[in-house]
């Protein structure tokens, strides 16, 4: 199919070939369904495709299975006859199996190439949504990244931002009439949070040498494009670090690429595996921030495809974008589940040869419902197509296997060891250090002092020289009162209160009304 990615057969008896047009990939796509109903199949034909028309790839590998890219199918396989049998169905006379060239990246570096960005690069926003904080307290990390800028303290790797939190905690009073309010009770949620991520892996996500986009957006010598495939597995186990690393480098991507229009075929194209991970408990501050990316970055094409189980997991804005379809069964055992199926059902443009919502319900295994863009971008009519079979192995190679591939590869040795450069935590530790250095000389200079007067004076101790004049007159002791004298001050004092006040009016008045 010149200019298609071959999907497979639809229409009458699967006759019809099903592709997807280069020239729309960029206006991105949905892989849904069920558990078992076969979105990895689908996802892997589709990363052959593209692959096999010199277009890079970027996927998530979340349960091992798309290792086998890199290792070509075999006749002695299991589901050769199967296969062989609905190549013939769907009229696919050219399939031949194969190997595409595949290259292995892991943020823990077990089963790749690690996997690096800077906390700078990550950025507040990305960084707030992994660490999960309040308002409050990504209004401090936004302080951390403001100060990082203007006291030339990078931030790259976790102990550089810990370092820098613990500068802002102890300088809060200086800060907070700049920034406004900085709370130690809020850097040190940062902290714990920071603490939490970093016993996640984390640590091995931020660091240097970080990863340099071009490295994703490779050919082999052949013209194919390079499949990076990201070890997701183990990393699914902190579903927060495995969505913010995707968004990241989908932002990344948005950032970095120039515009480039409508082109003949993507420049990269990239797959989110569990893709409701990158939607649940975020705020809405970074769902619109994806929406964004959704909707701008076609145009420096970049095709974003969304896997997962159920339409539903997508915000609707971001749904809207998705232009190529490809819909694997659906389950509806609660009127939830009924409800949701009428209205994936009702997205599609309708084909009158059968009911698309009963279609989804009833597809089988390695079955869906398609639907993709067409001429000047307007979505095709639906159709019941029967996924054609992958030309590389179906399942996973073997460790050594994935170990050769790696240590093949053009990009062997350019990440496997960490840098540690001058950064935030060194440039702090310093100025402690020098801090702390001139406190104690100064010290040793008071205490070598040849005049012990000065040198108490000038430490601050108790004190008791002479450089201070002080009185030494005592006030006279009163000589001891008489009965007498103690009686008339009593009366004098009675006399100016108020009871005498009135005696003597009523004296006074008494003798002057006489006359």
């Amino acid at each position: 199919m010149d200019g298609k990615i071959f999907l497979g057969g639809g229409g009458v008896e699967y006759a019809s070939r099903q592709g997807l047009a280069l020239k729309y990939a960029n206006r991105h796509g949905l892989i849904a369904g069920a558990t078992g109903t076969g979105k990895t199949v689908t996802l892997q034909i589709l990363a052959e495709g593209f692959s096999a028309a010199g277009v890079p790839v970027v996927l998530s590998d979340v349960k091992g299975d798309l290792s086998g890219l890199a290792k070509s199918g075999s006749p002695g396989f299991k589901l050769h006859q199967a296969f062989q049998s609905r190549a013939e169905k769907i009229g696919f006379g050219d399939y031949t199996y194969g190997a595409f060239p595949v290259t292995f990246w892991d943020i823990f570096g077990d089963q790749g190439h690690p996997l690096r960005t800077t906390v700078a690069e990550m950025g507040p926003l990305l960084l707030a949504r992994l660490l999960e904080l309040t308002d409050a307290q990504e209004g401090i990390l936004n302080i951390a990244f403001r100060l990082s800028d203007e006291e030339g303290l990078p931030l790259l790797d976790l102990k550089d931002l810990q370092a820098l939190l613990t500068w802002i905690g102890e300088n809060r009073a200086t800060l907070s009439l700049r920034y406004g309010n900085v709370s130690i009770a809020s850097v040190g949620a940062i902290q714990r949070r920071l603490l939490v991520i970093e016993n996640q892996g984390a640590d091995k996500l931020f660091g240097e040498p970080a990863l340099e986009l071009s490295d994703l957006m490779r050919t082999d010598d052949l013209g194919q494009g390079r499949i990076n495939i990201l070890a997701a597995d183990k990393l699914m186990a902190a579903p927060g670090l495995y969505a913010t690393c995707l968004l990241w480098l989908l932002s990344e991507l948005f950032e970095e690429l120039p515009e480039v229009g409508d082109p003949d075929k993507p420049k990269l194209v990239f797959f989110f595996d569990e893709a409701h991970l990158l939607f649940d408990d975020s705020p809405k501050a970074l769902v619109d921030k994806v929406e964004q990316v959704a909707r701008l970055i076609r145009s420096k094409g970049v095709g974003v495809y969304f896997v997962t189980q159920h339409p539903a997991d997508i915000p609707e804005d971001i749904l809207g974008q998705l232009g190529n379809r490809v819909q694997h069964a659906l389950r509806a055992f609660t009127a939830r589940d009924r409800k949701n199926l009428r209205l994936a059902a009702e997205t599609y443009r309708e084909n009158p040869r059968f009911d698309t919502e009963a279609a989804i319900r009833e597809v089988g295994v390695g079955e869906a419902v398609t639907s993709m863009l067409e001429a000047k971008g307007a979505p095709g009519i639906v159709e019941r197509t029967l996924i054609r079979p992958p030309s590389s192995q179906l399942g996973p190679i073997t460790a050594a296997e994935r170990a050769s591939v790696q240590a093949t590869s053009d990009l062997s040795g350019k990440y496997d060891a960490a840098l540690d450069r001058r950064s935030a935590y060194e440039i702090l530790a310093q100025r402690a250090e020098a801090a702390a250095g001139e406190a104690a000389e100064a010290e040793a200079q008071a205490e070598a002092a040849p005049d012990p007067v000065a040198r108490e004076f000038n430490t601050a101790r108790r004190f008791s020289g002479s450089r201070v004049g002080r009185s030494t007159a005592q006030p006279q002791r009163r000589q001891k009162d008489s009965f007498g004298s103690a009686l008339s001050e009593a009366v004098i004092k009675e006399l100016k209160g108020t009871t005498g006040r009135r005696i003597v009016r009523g004296i006074l008045g008494g003798l002057f009304r006489g006359r």
